[in-house]
């Protein structure tokens, strides 16, 4: 039998990685394309939609074992993990899209709800980014003197809210109002401005700073 995942690789080494499709890739990583294309198939051909999947989803289909599920989802660590490389230089953020690029790529196909901290110095660079909490698919609760002592042992000089709406819907819950709220009026009382809450999810993002609620 043909192998198409050495044919794969065989093309990359010749041609280079941009001249192999995306079932290739997967393929050479499985080393099958027929069940590369399959999972692809059931992703509708989406990397996106590819990279929601866990490994128990990926178990799921035949051929698939935990060494063929662990793999594809470390490659997909792997890119997310480089679209986030540039943090490293600590970004100035000038817009709510400069805050978006900082942090959206790691919370826009979560399963779960997670909140999270942009911390900036002075000159509005981001100096740390901190998970506070995880919930379910619903929601999740933030201790308020928990995320503003963790701003505070960071020396930050002002912070972003962010957290993710997993349903798509980017539209601010009650909930979501009421905690910007708490959060403005905390750092106001500890001269630690919030200069923007954001909501993320794989539609993009809602801002409440460009909304004129912060």
């Amino acid at each position: 039998m043909k192998n198409t995942a050495l044919d794969s690789t065989s093309k990359l080494i010749a041609r280079g990685a941009s001249a192999v499709t995306d079932a290739e890739l997967i393929g050479i990583i499985i080393g099958s394309d027929d069940l590369a294309r399959q999972i692809l198939n059931a992703c509708h051909n989406n990397l996106h939609e590819l990279g929601k999947l866990s490994i128990t989803d990926l178990h799921r289909f035949h051929g698939i074992g935990e060494s063929k599920a662990a793999a594809i989802a470390a490659v997909i660590e792997i890119g997310r993990r480089r679209s986030l490389s540039d943090i490293r230089s600590r970004p100035k953020i000038s817009s709510s899209r400069d805050a978006y690029n900082s942090i959206g790529p790691l919370l826009s196909d979560r399963h779960h709800e997670e909140f999270w901290m942009l911390m900036l110095n002075r000159a509005n660079e981001v100096i740390e980014r901190k998970c506070i909490s995880v919930g379910g698919t619903s929601g999740t609760v933030v201790d308020i003197k928990l995320a503003l002592k963790t701003a505070i042992d960071h020396r930050a000089s002002g912070f972003i809210a962010v957290h993710n709406h997993p349903s798509g819907n980017l539209e601010p819950s009650h909930a979501d109002i009421d905690l910007t709220d708490k959060l403005k009026t905390a750092g106001r009382m500890i001269d630690m401005p919030m200069l923007d809450h954001l909501i993320i999810s794989e539609r993009g993002y809602y801002s409440f700073a460009d909304e004129g609620l912060t």
